[in-house]
């Protein structure tokens, strides 16, 4: 369990700092967002804007999702999950984990294949008018579903640790 516990400071210590840094891409999207409505106003429309505010916010979503889990700030039915006592919510999270689990590994499987494909065939691109490179976003893709699935397993590792008793603390900053 010793091991465990490493695991898990280990794994909630760099998707904290890289939540804490993510969540200024905000700004980025904003900036990028003017740009596209002053540029549209005053100058020539710029092709890549909206499509770099679309690589922008997958970035934002997928690097922090694994902070949003660390945190507990993912949305939770509370119809019965409210009344159960600790012991019981972590049982319930510990199987339900597993499908999160689960679910990220095709993912990433998916996700390491496309990237592949994207750096065999001579640099995929998009089909719009800017054709970027489409595997910058990709590789980023992949990065923050394997960070989500280290979260995910260190939240598994938490809930076996609750199930046998063990005190576990969120740290919030």
């Amino acid at each position: 369990m010793q091991l465990a516990r490493r695991y898990i400071s280990l794994v909630d210590r760099f998707n904290r700092w890289i939540g804490r840094i993510v969540m200024y891409g905000i700004f980025v999207m904003m900036g990028i967002l003017l740009w596209s409505s002053v540029s549209k106003t005053f100058f020539l429309p710029s092709l890549w804007t909206l499509e770099m505010a679309q690589f922008a916010m997958v970035a934002y979503y997928i690097l922090g999702g694994p902070y949003s889990i660390q945190m507990g700030s993912n949305v939770r039915m509370d119809l019965l999950y409210g009344e159960w006592s600790d012991r019981r919510k972590a049982q319930v999270d510990a199987i339900t984990v597993l499908f999160l689990i689960t679910y990220l590994v095709v993912l990433l499987w998916g996700g390491l294949d496309s990237t592949m494909y994207s750096f065999q065939y001579g640099g995929e691109r998009s089909p719009t008018a800017w054709r970027p490179y489409l595997w910058p976003i990709k590789v980023i893709m992949c990065f923050g579903i394997l960070l989500m699935l280290l979260q995910a397993v260190s939240e598994l590792l938490k809930d076996i640790l609750r199930i046998r008793g063990e005190t576990i603390t969120r740290e919030t900053t």
